[in-house]
């Protein structure tokens, strides 16, 4: 069986698994709180963030680490470019999915021109013909079908999600990366680089937010669904309104009569 099939195999279970645990009813009379009502399941959560940060620093970071120090920028740029070129044939697909015929016809076009210009996508020619990458998966497909949110949830290994991406998870996994694209052992060595790469790009940020975030758990939750939210609405997320904000059809009052 293929690592890819595994791996579907295995995050069908767990979003079953989920979306059992969704139909738990709160107690009744228990007032939740807005954090409660966007992680209900804040202390499995935090028990699984706790296990992927150690998991982090004790393999993945360090690996990164001698990665970034030690492989010149060219090359690590050429294999961000060549994981990018691949994520992009699956970010073409989402766009028409998601009814945007424009972005997919441009996202079509650097997907041809990375891959028959830029040497099957190490280098990015496109980017400098003006197609921009405008990434989409299809947990924002299902967001843009009107499928809800949902609990947050933090993945084993996969860090911070939401319940409607872990949903959208295993077609995600098997047909943006590199499970289409190699077989047996190859994808034993394409996806470990794959991830080291990904991780390498992300020491910094981490870095900083090793530095000012007082709780990491709460910080990286609230930075998540932002950064979430602002994809799926093409980087223009609607205004939250406060609770003692007026309706728009709410009748004004008028002056004040005297008496």
């Amino acid at each position: 069986m293929k690592p890819g099939d595994l791996f579907l195999r295995g995050a069908l279970v767990l979003t079953f698994a989920m979306l059992g645990a969704c139909a738990t009813v709160a107690p009744t009379g228990t007032t939740p709180s807005p954090a409660a009502a966007i992680d209900p399941w804040e202390n499995w959560n935090r028990k699984v963030f706790a296990f992927n940060d150690v998991i982090d620093e004790a393999v993945l970071k360090p690996v990164a680490t001698a990665w970034r120090d030690n492989v010149p920028a060219m090359v690590r740029q050429g294999v961000s470019n060549f994981f990018g070129n691949i994520g992009d044939v699956w970010s073409t697909a989402n766009q028409f999915m998601q009814g945007k015929l424009t972005n997919g016809l441009e996202m079509g076009m650097r997907v041809m021109s990375n891959t028959v210009f830029g040497i099957v996508g190490i280098l990015d020619p496109a980017t400098e013909f003006g197609l921009t990458r405008r990434s989409e998966d299809f947990g924002q497909t299902l967001a843009v079908w009107g499928v809800g949110n949902g609990p947050y949830v933090v993945l084993p290994l996969l860090g911070p999600s939401s319940l409607r991406d872990t949903v959208a998870l295993p077609l995600d996994r098997y047909a943006s990366t590199t499970s289409l694209y190699f077989n047996g052992v190859n994808n034993y060595v394409v996806t470990p680089l794959q991830l080291v790469q990904l991780r390498s790009e992300l020491l910094d940020t981490t870095k900083l937010l090793d530095q000012v975030s007082l709780d990491k758990y709460s910080f990286v939750r609230e930075a998540f669904l932002a950064r979430r939210l602002d994809q799926i609405h093409d980087g223009a997320p609607p205004l939250a309104k406060f609770e003692d904000e007026p309706a728009d059809d709410a009748p004004k009052a008028g002056p004040e009569k005297k008496k």
